[in-house]
């Protein structure tokens, strides 16, 4: 994601280098540099030349301090000024109301029936919410199959009604069964079209005033581009929604529609969709978006995941067990399993500072730990219970067992060694203290 921007807007600053103080003549290559890296990144012309002419004009003239190159300096505006283009702040959820209703609306294929799922699990184990899912799409009995199916994986309800054709009242029957249910927030999925069309639009804006939804979401896979904020467009022009979740953005986007948005539409972007599981939702954050865009990662985020999967009996059982040495095959698998959860390998390596441009043009798999999880399985218990007991014997019979070689054993052997030799040294310096 942004990985082309990132690197074009770097080559952009670079310009200013050695430059004591920022002029007109030497800001305006470096300006007219960032324009074209918005532009290749598909971002909307006007929205385009308006930042980069708001860019100019913090920039002329400003001192540049001793401690700070030109090029920091128009970084520093340029991020600001990126996170302002994208809304600024976080904006919240309306989820009040007995329930609190939430319509999704949005094209077939945008993701819309896996990101409702999704918005319940949310609402569900960060809010603490009671979440009711309604499978309103009439046309298309796949979809009511994927919301039922999608409800089950996060234990949710799921309102079907299949002999109920017409959708707006199944959307009404949807929001009686919420309410005598005692459900706190109910997701009306909707149809989705191929394409913009004048029924589609009537259906959707008919059950919108029929169920008056407390928030009306418009979902939009991020790959389309400026097709993703035209569309967009439409839709908010019809529905007047209140935010978008912008789906797809851990694929290979340009990210001009995440730029673009805000500016075109005057909607926030809500939530970003950044992988196929259901923990895969993230509220949007302007200012660590910029972050990531200009190589400065997203430490923020990375911290909050590690929190959310973060299990304090858990974490003060295993440092005990490093203390004296005891830390076993058994403790090891855990703690890969806790680093799993917390979303793809390749997007939390990117929000290390600095990681995201190494990392350009490498593939770091999701199975990347299936092989050490093979080895670890392989193991009897007394084996993953006390490390010190493979001998060559046993390490021939993990690698067949495992689907393995030996040279793959011993190299994983090896760093579990080295892990727990560094996080006992970890643990002494805490007791230093």
């Amino acid at each position: 994601m942004f990985d082309n921007l990132s690197e074009r807007l770097e080559r952009s600053f670079k310009i200013l280098k050695g430059e004591g103080r920022i002029t007109e003549i030497n800001v305006a290559e470096t300006v007219k540099d960032i324009r074209k890296a918005l532009l290749e990144a598909d971002v909307n012309y006007k929205t385009a030349k308006q930042f980069t002419d708001r860019v100019k004009q913090k920039a002329l003239g400003q001192d540049v301090l001793t401690a700070v190159r030109p090029g920091q300096l128009l970084i520093k505006i340029t991020h600001d000024e990126l996170a302002d283009l994208m809304g600024g702040q976080a904006q919240e959820m309306n989820i009040k109301g007995s329930p609190a209703i939430i319509l999704m609306a949005g094209l077939q294929g945008s993701g819309k029936t896996t990101h409702a799922a999704k918005l319940a699990n949310w609402l569900r184990t960060k809010k603490g919410k009671r979440v009711m899912l309604a499978a309103c799409d009439v046309y298309r009995p796949a979809a009511i199959e994927q919301l039922r199916v999608l409800g089950e994986q996060i234990n949710a309800k799921v309102y079907t009604e299949e002999t109920e054709s017409n959708p707006v009242r199944k959307a009404e029957k949807a929001v009686q069964e919420a309410r005598r249910f005692g459900y706190d927030v109910l997701i009306i999925d909707t149809a989705g079209r191929l394409a913009v069309d004048e029924q589609m639009m009537q259906e959707i804006a008919a059950i919108k005033t029929a169920v008056n939804p407390s928030e009306t979401l418009f979902v939009v896979d991020a790959m389309t581009g400026q097709d993703a904020v035209n569309t967009a467009k439409e839709f908010n022009d019809r529905l007047d929604f209140d935010g978008v979740i912008l789906t797809k953005l851990d694929g290979d986007t340009r990210g001009g529609a995440a730029l673009s948005i805000r500016s075109v539409v005057d909607k926030p972007i809500k939530f970003i969709g950044t992988g196929e599981k259901m923990e895969a939702l993230d509220v949007f954050h302007p200012a660590r978006m910029a972050d990531r865009i200009l190589g400065m990662g997203d430490v923020v985020s990375l911290v909050e995941r590690a929190q959310e999967q973060y299990d304090e009996q858990e974490a003060r059982r295993i440092s005990k067990k490093i203390a004296k040495n005891q830390f076993d095959f058994n403790d090891f698998r855990s703690q890969l399993a806790q680093i799993k959860k917390m979303g793809n390998m390749k997007d939390l390596m990117g929000m290390i500072p600095g990681m995201g441009k190494a990392l350009k043009d490498v593939e770091i798999s999701d199975d990347a730990f299936k092989p050490i999880e093979a080895i670890i399985d392989s193991m009897t218990p007394a084996e993953r219970a006390n490390p010190a007991l493979l001998n060559g014997s046993r390490k021939d019979r993990i690698a067949r067992g495992s689907g393995t070689s030996i040279v793959e054993v011993n190299r994983f052997l090896k760093q579990f060694e080295q892990t727990s030799k560094m996080m006992r040294k970890v643990q002494q310096m805490k007791f230093k203290r």
